[in-house]
């Protein structure tokens, strides 16, 4: 036996906001396109990218501490309004599904 386990290996990121390690998979991908940050959830636009959870708590953290502009390595203050609608709206459509 090598020790292995079996089970696939799944990426895992931090997430910028609670400082919490997470699977790829559950954190939404941020990127900083010109001065804003943008949601990347298909996790394909170019540039670095910082993770966060999809939740407005996070999110809120993220940028009390300025994380976003730290993580992505901007040079200045980074707006988060489409961030946050994007978020909003995705914490209300799975609070009504079922």
């Amino acid at each position: 036996m090598s020790g292995r386990t079996h089970a696939g290996a799944r990426p895992e990121r931090t997430c910028v906001g609670c400082r919490k390690r997470a699977a790829k998979t559950e954190l939404l991908r941020i990127v900083a396109i010109k001065d804003a940050c943008v949601p990347d959830p298909r996790g394909t636009l170019p540039g670095r990218g910082a993770y966060v959870h999809p939740a407005p708590v996070c999110l809120d953290q993220a940028v009390r501490r300025r994380a976003f502009t730290r993580a992505l390595r901007a040079p200045g203050a980074l707006d988060t309004n489409a961030l946050r609608q994007y978020v909003e709206q995705t914490t209300v459509a799975e609070q009504a599904t079922p």
